[in-house]
């Protein structure tokens, strides 16, 4: 199992919870430096740490069964993390998804195959999770959550079209979905990212 990072209120004290999950190579610890430019106050912040830094091994668009068992245990970990938040009183709409690249795809993954009225689902540079996208994996619907994707319309790992295909996914699923498409190639977050995301999503 993975080890979660706490920080912010607790469960006791907080009116929300962030699940932040990090991407590759990464860990916990970093993901959790964004607390010092998003709205998270109210929250309390889980941050599950990926076995060896890194979720799966292959890229989001490899082949299925490449990234296999890891995407399916990665998964389960954030599953895991829910349903603590549910058992400490939390509806589906205080709980929000926050990752960075390969914890964007798999924030978005896991809504996608688990939707609900979330209290929303934030992916700096991310898409849904496969060699293609196969809608059957899909379930439940967002009832108007609202869901982010900020990226380069060039981003080395994150081609332009599966951002596209993803959001296309999340809107028939009812979801309110944003894309902000930035015209640099970094693969980064962006202050206009975060100061929408907090404008919109982490209001105060």
């Amino acid at each position: 199992m993975s080890d979660t990072k706490r920080v912010g209120k607790s469960f006791n004290d907080a009116k929300k919870v962030a699940i932040m999950i990090h991407g590759r190579g990464a860990s916990a610890e970093s993901i959790i430096s964004l607390k010092d430019y998003l709205n998270l106050e109210d929250f309390v912040i889980l941050a599950p740490q990926a076995p060896n830094n890194t979720w799966y091994p292959y890229s989001f668009m490899a082949p299925d069964q490449s990234n296999e068992p890891s995407l399916t245990q990665a998964i389960q970990i954030i599953d895991e993390l829910v349903k603590e938040a549910k058992e400490n009183g939390f509806a589906s709409n205080q709980i929000y998804f926050i990752g960075f690249s390969q914890g964007a795809c798999l924030s978005l993954e896991y809504a996608a195959r688990n939707a609900s009225n979330y209290g929303g689902v934030i992916a700096f540079t991310g898409g849904l999770i496969g060699e293609g996208l196969d809608t059957e994996k899909y379930s439940g619907k967002f009832l108007s959550t609202p869901i982010f994707i900020g990226s380069s319309h060039k981003d080395m790992h994150v081609p332009l079209t599966r951002i596209q295909d993803s959001a296309e996914v999340f809107e028939l699923m009812g979801a309110a979905t944003k894309t902000l498409i930035f015209q640099d190639t970094n693969h980064t977050i962006r202050e206009e990212e975060i100061d929408w995301v907090n404008s919109n999503i982490l209001k105060k």
